[in-house]
């Protein structure tokens, strides 16, 4: 990591993985030896609302949980671009799912990786995850972890909520790595 701190804001809507994302990206630093932390928030509808969720890697102590811009966003809705894309430091990376997100840019201070990820995983009629395929680019694109350390991290959390993924979540994350 070029920084000693990273603030990323990953958003969406329920039921698309976005807390567990954020979860996976808290193992892979916990792995590396880094301090982590995570904040969750979601709607009360849950499936199909808001979801959304900070963390923050670094490889000194952490302040505080909470912070005002982040230097990475990951995008996997509309609304979710339209509420975070002003809280990117600058210089920094959005990335987001262009199939729901579209590929529309309000800022020239900030880097933009817009991919079709949904739509590419119905091309291949896969049931790959969509967001651990863009967790799998956003490694590549960022190289913030070692794409072992995250491999790890999955195999540790899929191991304990739904082992049944593992497979899947590794080849999602594999795609979504090859993509870029």
């Amino acid at each position: 990591m070029k920084n000693k701190q990273h603030n990323i804001i990953v958003s969406g809507f329920g039921g698309q993985g976005v807390l567990f994302l954020g979860t996976i990206l808290c193992h892979a630093a916990i792995i590396e030896g880094k301090n982590t932390t995570w904040i969750p928030s979601y709607g009360a509808e849950m499936r199909g609302g808001s979801a959304n969720c900070y963390v923050i890697v670094s490889e000194d102590e952490i302040a505080s949980p909470i912070f005002d811009t982040a230097d990475y966003g990951i995008f996997l809705s509309k609304q979710a671009m339209n509420k975070f894309e002003t809280v990117l430091n600058k210089k920094g990376l959005i990335i987001a799912d262009s199939s729901f997100t579209g590929t529309n840019k309000k800022r020239i201070d900030i880097e933009y990786l817009f991919k079709p990820f949904n739509d590419l995983i119905h091309e291949k009629n896969s049931k790959l995850l969509l967001n651990i395929v863009v967790l799998g680019a956003m490694i590549k694109k960022t190289g913030l972890f070692m794409k072992e350390s995250v491999i790890k991290a999955l195999k540790q959390v899929s191991s304990m909520k739904r082992p049944e993924f593992l497979d899947l979540n590794i080849q999602s994350f594999e795609y979504g790595y090859s993509l870029l």
